[in-house]
């Protein structure tokens, strides 16, 4: 993922993609504070959570542009995500997540509202990067509670 990093963020740099280029260094100053808050590199499989907290961060900056009318701020702001989802693995669809969060219902015999933690902790070690968890908390919620 790092190769993958520096080999785009090279490229950016010789074609002049100023905005690519901004968005590519905005992931690597993420990944260096994150590695000099753990005291080393933080493991590859941590990165695409990292990832997602970025676009979650842009996501809410964006409805706050748009919602005051900064065009040209919700603009990079989307470019962003954009380029920052690339790094992502593939998103689950909508069934995949359902089956997901079904299977890990069933898996850790969660029956009550109480188990949800449990359930959330599988998701997030097998699903990392590919299911959105804020999403993926409702269908749980409504899985447990008999909804």
């Amino acid at each position: 993922m790092r190769d993958r990093l520096a080999a785009e963020t090279k490229a950016a740099l010789k074609s002049q993609h100023k905005q690519r280029l901004s968005a590519l260094r905005l992931i690597s100053a993420a990944l260096q504070q994150a590695d000099i808050a753990a005291k080393t590199a933080i493991p590859d499989q941590d990165i695409p959570a990292l990832l997602q907290k970025m676009i979650k961060q842009r996501r809410e900056s964006l409805a706050i542009y748009e919602k005051a009318g900064r065009a040209e701020q919700a603009q990079q702001e989307a470019a962003e995500i954009a380029v920052i989802e690339e790094f992502l693995p593939r998103q689950m669809t909508e069934a995949e997540a359902k089956e997901a969060v079904a299977a890990a219902v069933t898996e850790v015999g969660a029956a009550s509202p109480k188990d949800m933690g449990k359930v959330m902790a599988l998701l997030k070690e097998r699903h990392a990067g590919q299911m959105d968890f804020g999403k993926a908390s409702g269908q749980v919620k409504a899985v447990l509670s008999g909804g």
